[in-house]
């Protein structure tokens, strides 16, 4: 630091922040010992490599989620057919909600063929009967949250198979063999 010119046969603690030489008996540079990196250095060396090892895994993620759609769906063929697969599923489900909400229905018009009775005062009906109206009106609605989620289920089926779509495209125009 001073411009002296400092030797010794261990690294010199006056220098430890600069680069030292070491050198063979015959004078030839054997390595060059590097400064140990300040606190500032070493927090940015691992953030740096921490970003590189996040890009790496992301990567080869990337690798196995299309080497697994390949697998899975060798043609567009396929992946159509396993959509409408899902598809009929959810409206398998459908079918029978709507099914149950038509037999509540039925039992509803019974329910209200027995409350004519009571039509001039509600209040005046029969507790198991007012438990029956409140109850079947329940699952009437919960019949409706029932087909309403299984329609969201069905958006979210075709998102999921139209972003696989447009990837396997890309896949099978990159690789010709693989049809």
């Amino acid at each position: 630091a001073k411009g002296r010119r400092i030797t010794s046969d261990r690294p010199i603690p006056e220098c430890l922040d600069r680069d030292q030489r070491e050198l063979s008996s015959s004078g030839v540079t054997k390595r060059i010992v590097r400064p140990h990196p300040t606190a500032d250095e070493q927090a940015r060396d691992e953030a740096l490599a921490q970003q590189e090892a996040a890009a790496r895994t992301k990567e080869a993620d990337a690798k196995r989620r299309d080497r697994a759609l390949l697998a899975r769906y060798p043609s567009q063929r396929h992946h159509d057919a396993e959509r409408e697969k899902q598809l009929s599923l959810v409206d398998g489900a459908i079918a029978v909600i709507e099914q149950r909400g038509a037999e509540l229905r039925k039992q509803q018009q019974g329910i209200q063929e027995e409350m004519e009775f009571y039509k001039g005062d509600p209040s005046k009906a029969p507790a198991w009967l007012k438990h029956r109206v409140a109850d079947n009106s329940e699952q009437l609605a919960s019949q409706k949250r029932l087909v309403a989620d299984q329609m969201d289920e069905k958006k979210r089926i075709n998102a999921r198979f139209d972003e696989e779509l447009v990837r396997l495209k890309q896949l099978l125009n990159a690789t010709p063999t693989a049809r």
